[in-house]
């Protein structure tokens, strides 16, 4: 069985069906879970609209600051769901412009035998023009992963 399964979480509720399923692999498995969430670097195009704007939530700090808050609130949230199924759980959270790449590089990094994430099941168009992380992270793992819909 999946001894070190990796999460990733964008806090939303089907990645939330995901982390479920994760936590109920690993526990069968006698296995943990790594909760990983990635958030994307300060935009490039709010620094020129900020830019002496004054508007407190398009600072960079202001930024940063809310995607912390936003990571250790998904994050922590995992911890408890899976510390009611006994199941042993470490969270990790990094700012990356690619966040398939901070997804594999994490699984990597931990040594884990299985990636667990969800998928929006973007198709044609709209799929191609917004990229699917899940589909990125399929195509650079060499880690198995698992897709949650």
């Amino acid at each position: 069985m999946f001894k070190t399964i990796l999460v990733p979480t964008d806090g939303s509720p089907l990645s939330a069906k995901a982390v479920a399923a994760a936590i109920r692999l690993a526990k069968l498995g006698g296995g943990r879970i790594i909760a990983f969430h990635a958030a994307e670097p300060y935009p490039i195009q709010l620094a020129y609209a900020a830019e002496g704007s004054g508007v407190p939530g398009l600072q960079p700090e202001s930024f940063a600051q809310r995607s912390r808050e936003h990571a250790t609130r998904v994050l922590e949230d995992i911890g408890v769901a899976a510390a009611a199924e006994n199941v042993a759980c470490s969270t990790a959270f990094a700012i990356d412009h690619s966040a398939s790449e901070a997804i594999v590089r994490m699984a990597l990094q931990e040594k884990c035998d299985l990636i667990v994430m969800a998928s929006h099941g973007r198709r044609g168009l709209k799929g191609f023009l917004l990229g699917s992380e899940t589909q990125k992270v399929l195509t650079h793992s060499s880690i198995p992963v698992l897709v949650y819909r």
